[in-house]
């Protein structure tokens, strides 16, 4: 078969929108490329895809390889579609059964060697999966993130030559492990560690209750930062859809640790940071401080005049 497709998915803010790849052969000098408004991390993808294929045991295809990520007008980046396209060139040159591709979703970094590298987004692309109803194949550590959602199929993969054997129906991948909540909690400091500053503790039980804005005045060294620290403590642990929300921004910066799906993000940007930074921005367009600390607390600390 010249043509095959293979889904995957594309980052827009916590949207995650369906990417169709079309691998297609044809004839002529070899050749390959990339058309869809790719950047450069998905352009570089050609080198990749070629050493991993060969390295797994299949054979490039000498011919000539168009490969299409549609729809044209959304930017794509990183390198998380190496995975969707290496399979979509296997599947069009024969070596791969490509209606298998049909049933499942892809995302992944392949290394030279045909591993599997992690990739950011994956919670926020795994809640979109589970719309569609379609299983998604991740690399492992990935996978991990992405199976806290609970209602989507998360398959977990090493190598490409894994992912192949499962399409052939030859070995099938394992079931991403599915976390309720976070089994190995860091450590939030505690109120109880501070001596004294009554006036200012009961200021935190306030504003925590409550879920008010606290404005902390004091020369350096009376204890803001430390109060300020342990006011996560003080609020009680974020209901699944809370987390899920808070995991999945913190997922897209590749910031997201599974054991703490839960718990409440602190964030405390340096006084220098820049407006980007703090309200986000950037091309792509990245999630900024404010954003990071979505279902949690941001504390702001000015400069020593």
């Amino acid at each position: 078969m010249a043509l095959a497709i293979a889904h995957s998915r594309g980052l827009d803010g916590l949207n995650a929108p369906p990417v169709i790849v079309e691998a297609h052969l044809a004839s002529g000098l070899p050749s390959f490329t990339l058309v869809g408004l790719p950047d450069t991390e998905v352009k570089e993808a050609r080198d990749r895809v070629r050493a991993a294929i060969v390295n797994s045991g299949f054979e490039f295809p000498s011919k000539r390889i168009t490969v299409n990520l549609a729809p044209a007008d959304l930017p794509k980046e990183s390198g998380r579609f190496d995975l969707p396209i290496a399979l979509g060139i296997l599947a069009a040159s024969g070596q791969l059964p490509a209606s298998a591709l049909g049933a499942y979703e892809f995302a992944g970094e392949l290394s030279l060697s045909g591993e599997l590298r992690p990739i950011r987004g994956a919670l926020a692309m795994a809640l979109q999966t589970r719309e569609d109803g379609k299983s998604f194949i991740l690399p492992e550590e990935s996978a991990r993130e992405a199976a806290l959602i609970g209602s989507a199929r998360i398959l977990a993969a090493r190598s490409l030559l894994g992912v192949c054997a499962h399409l052939a129906d030859r070995e099938h991948l394992p079931a991403a492990e599915s976390a309720s909540g976070p089994t190995n909690r860091p450590p939030v400091p505690d109120l109880a560690d501070v001596r004294g500053q009554a006036q200012a503790k009961r200021a935190l039980e306030i504003a925590a209750a409550g879920g008010h804005s606290l404005l902390m005045l004091g020369p350096p060294g009376s204890g803001k930062s430390m109060l300020a620290a342990r006011l996560p403590g003080l609020m009680p642990d974020l209901d699944n859809e809370a987390a899920k929300s808070s995991a999945a921004v913190l997922s897209l910066v590749g910031q997201f640790r599974p054991e703490a799906f839960g718990v409440r993000p602190y964030r405390q940007p340096h006084h220098t940071a820049s407006a980007v930074a703090l309200v986000g921005g950037g091309n792509p367009p990245r999630p900024g401080e404010i954003s990071l600390a979505h279902q949690g607390i941001l504390f702001l600390d000015e400069p020593v005049v």
